[in-house]
């Protein structure tokens, strides 16, 4: 009896089989890599939690910024996030590689981040590779080339607040920085522009694909411009000071006692000021000083500085409501990982400071906000696990789900994506490594290293140029010293306790994790002959 059916060769059999195997195989990749969640990546330059109203400080209710706060609502705020390097480029290259400076080879702002051919990992290479469409806008200030972004559109340099200068992937031409002196302005304000060109790129996007973007704002980074719309924000308003403004620096090191970028000795124009990128542009008769006390001139050197960085940083509120409004439009809401960032901390009047570098925790503070519905718990904090952006490369890949597929062991970071689901992990960091390498260059800020955690900070200024690229100028050493702050009992860092007897088996302890993070870190004093000399005079 014949059956109703053809009898099969066997081996069509086996094609059969391979390609139905084959057929769900490239059924589950596209369905994985659809349930891949779009990373969305905004940072800022120099925005300190103190002017973001979710983290409570005292501008809150002076100037609120309600749509960087709905991540705060609808997702999580980290409150020990830290910078491994307090200055902008250094920054920008831990963020992308995982490494620290002393490894990527960015200590300074004066270093150029490795090429693709450098071994260096680079993040967003990482994710294009794993199927992302990968995209840069705004500001790079990395020195060399961008790579690893399948599209990217930049402000070469600083970039200028008003009617800045881009240069795009599709242009054409090599990226640098001297293309600002002769490539064509765009009329507008950067804040806009880059939050325009941002949602430009993800009308245009391929939707087959998940996406990754660094939206980069130049704001509030000095010099302070607000937009024209912002000139006359909080113009009624005293902004309240720190309580630090008036610090008497009695307690501290004889390293760091005459060292910094004061505001009320040299924010003001009736006093001589370092050359600065960030020296504010006062026109005549923008701030009227005549018979002011010196004390007087102080104060309202603060609050013009205040006034202008503050308006800068509405603009950027403003332009994040943009895009997550845009997010919500789009359908994208639900599949987007958002983070909001800075690159790192920055004094506002603090300890009668400006600008950033200094392991002091107003600037060793980063902000990080992050919302992901459905995976990251809305309105949650985390107050107790020490983060870093050297953890931020590595979070990326976790929530790309390629973490166990891509080269990670040149990273020196952790994934955050457990602590931002709200899962305290088993095991987890119990300190911070940093170290800020420009001895004196720009700012009068000695070099440093040291080590933060939960309770308290030791820092070591070693006060030595070594072998950093510092740029113009040649600096020598200064004076050495130790501070150390208990930060349960001075959460503001106005008693240095190194030498109270109390502490010295703390000091002790700490000295001992230091080195082993170090080592850890593979950040070896032992090349430098004048560092050990001092570490031997002073450990």
């Amino acid at each position: 009896m014949k059956s109703s059916r053809r009898e099969q060769n066997p081996n069509q059999l086996v094609v059969k089989y391979w390609l139905f195997s084959l057929f769900f195989a490239l059924w589950f990749v596209a369905e994985a890599a659809a349930e891949r969640p779009n990373i969305l990546f905004i940072m800022s330059d120099d925005h300190a939690c103190n002017a973001i109203s979710a983290y409570g400080g005292r501008l809150a209710d002076v100037a609120p910024t309600p749509n960087i706060d709905r991540l705060a609502k609808e997702g999580v705020r980290l409150n020990q996030c830290f910078v491994t390097n307090s200055i902008c480029t250094p920054s920008r290259a831990v963020i992308l590689s995982g490494q620290h400076s002393h490894l990527n080879g960015v200590k300074t702002l004066v270093d150029a981040f490795p090429g693709p051919t450098s071994g260096t990992p680079n993040v967003a290479e990482m994710l294009r590779q794993s199927g992302y469409q990968t995209a840069l806008v705004g500001k790079w200030h990395l020195r060399s080339p961008p790579w690893g972004f399948d599209y990217w559109k930049v402000g070469p340099g600083q970039g200028l607040y008003h009617n800045p200068v881009f240069v795009a992937s599709t242009d054409g031409v090599a990226y640098q920085s001297r293309v600002a002196k002769t490539a064509k302005r765009t009329k507008g304000y950067y804040t806009d522009l880059v939050t325009d060109y941002a949602l430009e790129w993800l009308d245009d996007r391929d939707r087959s694909k998940p996406f990754f973007m660094m939206l980069h704002h130049k704001a509030p980074h000095g010099k302070w411009e607000p937009a024209e719309r912002h000139k006359n924000y909080l113009a009624d308003v005293e902004i309240p000071e720190p309580e630090t403004l008036w610090e008497d620096f009695s307690h501290r090191s004889s390293a760091t006692r005459e060292m910094g970028t004061s505001i009320t000795s040299r924010l003001h124009p009736r006093r001589t000021m370092v050359a600065d990128v960030q020296k504010p542009e006062w026109p005549a008769g923008s701030i009227d000083l005549s018979g002011l006390s010196d004390r007087e001139q102080g104060k309202a050197a603060y609050q013009k500085y205040l006034h202008d960085y503050l308006g800068c940083v509405k603009a950027v509120d403003e332009n994040v409501g943009r895009v997550l409004d845009y997010l919500d439009e789009s359908g994208l809401a639900a599949n987007t990982l958002v983070i909001y960032t800075a690159d790192q901390g920055m004094f506002l009047g603090e300890h009668d400071y400006f600008d950033k570098r200094w392991i002091y925790e107003e600037c060793l503070q980063m902000p990080f906000l992050a919302r992901l519905p459905g995976a990251i718990p809305a309105g949650s904090v985390n107050d107790t696990e020490l983060c870093s952006n050297l953890d931020f490369a590595q979070t990326f890949l976790d929530y790309a789900n390629v973490s166990d597929t891509v080269d990670v062991s040149k990273m020196q970071g952790q994934s955050l994506r457990g602590i931002l689901s709200g899962q305290s992990p088993a095991q987890w960091r119990d300190a911070i490594y940093y170290r800020y390498w420009m001895h004196l260059a720009h700012h009068n800020i000695p070099a440093h290293y040291g080590i933060r955690t939960n309770r308290y900070k030791l820092a070591f200024f070693y006060a030595l140029p070594l072998d950093a690229s510092l740029g113009r100028g040649s600096f020598s050493a200064s004076t050495p010293g130790w501070e150390l702050y208990d930060l349960e009992f001075d959460p503001q860092e106005i008693n240095n306790v190194y030498e109270l007897p109390k502490y010295k088996p703390v000091v002790q302890q700490l000295k001992q994790r230091l080195l082993q993070l170090k080592q850890q870190y593979a950040d070896h004093d032992e090349p430098y002959p004048e560092l050990m000399k001092r570490r031997s005079e002073l450990w």
